[in-house]
C-alpha cells in the first residue's frame, strides 16, 4: 500500500464541483484582482476567526512581513528592535523579521509541546525587545493567556504566526484573534489551503489594518497615489473564491484530522517513539502529526520502503541555517535536539482507517 504524506487530490475531490463553479464565477466576472471574492473572503475569514479585520495577501510570509512593516510605518517599532521568536519555526517567521530591518531574538521551544517556552522567552527579553511572535506550530495554539500576560508586563506587541493553525482554539477564541495581529498562510498543504499561494493578516486594530491594506497594494489606496513605500502582495480573486469554498468544510476536515491523530496516539506503542503532547483537545488542528525518534532517518527509510511517505518539520533550526550564519554560534539545545529527531507522519481529512492502521502497525514493528 502506497500512502502519500497528504493526498490533496482526494481532498479537493470532496468539493470538486464547488471549486469548478467558483472558478467559473471568477472567470465570468471579468475582475481578477481585489474584487468581490477577496472582499467576501476577508469578511468571512475574519468572522470565522473572531477578528475585526482580515487583509488578504500574496503569501503567509508577506502577511508577517506586512505586519512588521505596518508597525514600523506607525512608529510602534523602530529598525533594530528585537522580536522574540521560537528557534524551531519555519524560516518564514524569521525572514519576516529580518527583511523589515528588525532583529530576531531566538527562544527555546518547550520540550513536550514544541511551542514557545515562555520562561525562556522572559529570560531573553532585553531593553530592545519590542515584540513577541508565538508560533502555533504544527497546528497547536500556544498558551495565549500566558503570552499576553508576559507581553503586557514588558509592553510587547503580540504577533501570532498562525500559518499552521487554521481553526485551532484557545480558551479565549480561535487562533488569529488572540494577539495584536496575526498572519496566516494559505499554501496548498495547509488545513485551509488555496490551489496556489496566499496569505492574510488579521487584527482588531483598524489603523494597523488600513496600513497593511495600503502596503500590500504598492502603498496605495487611491490609484496612482502612493502614501507609503509598499509592495505588490494581493490575494488573487481566484484563490479567494477557492478559499471561500474550502472554509465551509474546514471544521469538518479539522475534525477528521483530530480523529486520525487520536488513532495514532492510541495505537502507537513503540518505545523508540515519542508521541506529541497536546495542551487541550480543541487547541490542536493537527496540521502535521509529529513524532520523535532518535533513529529518525532509519525510521523514515523503513517507512518509505513500505510505501509510507513522511516529511521532516524541520531538520535544521533557523539559527543554524547558512542564510543566518551570523547566528550560527548560538546554542539552543532543545531546538537542536528536536531538529534531530522529529518526523511527520501522513495526516489529513482524506486519510482512511486502513491507511492509519497500516502506518501504526509498521511503526510498532520497527526495531
Amino acid at each position: 500500500m502506497s500512502i502519500p504524506f497528504l493526498d490533496l487530490k482526494s481532498v479537493h475531490g470532496m468539493c470538486r464541483n464547488e471549486l469548478i463553479e467558483a472558478a467559473t464565477r471568477v472567470i465570468d466576472s471579468g475582475w481578477y484582482i481585489l474584487g468581490r471574492e477577496v472582499e467576501n473572503f476577508e469578511k468571512e475569514f475574519a468572522g470565522y476567526c473572531g477578528a475585526k479585520r482580515c487583509i488578504g495577501t500574496g503569501s503567509g510570509l508577506d502577511a508577517l512581513r506586512l505586519i512588521f512593516q505596518a508597525y514600523l510605518e506607525l512608529g510602534r517599532l523602530q529598525p533594530g528592535d528585537e522580536v522574540l521568536v521560537p528557534a524551531n519555526t519555519f524560516v518564514a517567521s524569521v525572514l519576516a523579521i529580518t527583511e523589515t530591518g528588525l532583529t530576531p531574538r531566538f527562544v527555546e521551544p518547550d520540550a513536550e509541546t514544541y511551542l514557545l517556552d515562555l520562561q525562556d522567552a522572559a529570560r531573553r527579553i532585553t531593553p530592545r525587545t519590542r515584540a513577541i511572535m508565538p508560533v502555533h506550530l504544527y497546528g497547536q495554539v500556544c498558551d495565549m493567556l500566558a503570552v499576553n500576560e508576559l507581553a503586557k508586563r514588558y509592553q510587547l506587541i503580540v504577533i501570532e504566526d498562525a500559518a499552521q493553525a487554521h481553526g485551532a482554539y484557545d480558551k479565549d477564541g480561535r487562533a488569529g484573534a488572540l494577539g495584536d495581529a496575526a498572519a496566516f498562510s494559505y499554501y496548498p498543504g495547509k488545513n485551509l489551503g488555496a490551489l496556489g499561494d496566499g496569505g492574510a493578516v488579521l487584527t482588531d486594530n483598524d489603523n494597523l489594518a488600513d496600513v497593511v491594506a495600503c502596503l500590500r497594494n504598492y502603498g496605495s489606496t487611491v490609484k496612482y497615489e502612493h502614501t507609503c513605500k509598499g509592495i505588490n502582495s494581493r490575494l488573487d480573486e481566484l484563490q479567494a473564491a477557492f478559499l471561500r469554498i474550502k472554509l465551509k468544510h474546514l471544521d469538518k476536515w479539522n475534525a477528521k484530522r483530530r480523529q486520525a491523530a487520536e488513532y495514532y496516539l492510541q495505537n502507537i506503542h513503540n518505545r523508540k517513539i515519542v508521541l506529541p503532547k497536546t495542551r487541550a483537545s480543541r487547541a490542536h488542528v493537527w496540521h502535521v502529526f509529529v513524532i520523535r525518534c532518535e533513529e529518525r532517518y532509519r525510521l523514515k527509510a523503513y517507512l518509505e520502503n513500505h510505501g509510507i511517505q513522511t516529511q521532516i518539520h524541520y531538520p535544521m533550526p533557523v539559527h543554524k541555517q547558512p542564510a543566518y550564519k551570523e547566528y550560527n554560534h548560538l546554542h539552543l539545545p532543545v531546538a537542536e535536539k528536536l531538529a534531530e529527531e522529529v518526523l511527520s507522519l501522513p495526516i489529513g481529512p482524506a486519510m482512511q482507517p486502513l491507511q492509519l492502521k497500516t502506518i501504526f502497525e509498521l511503526i510498532n514493528q520497527f526495531e
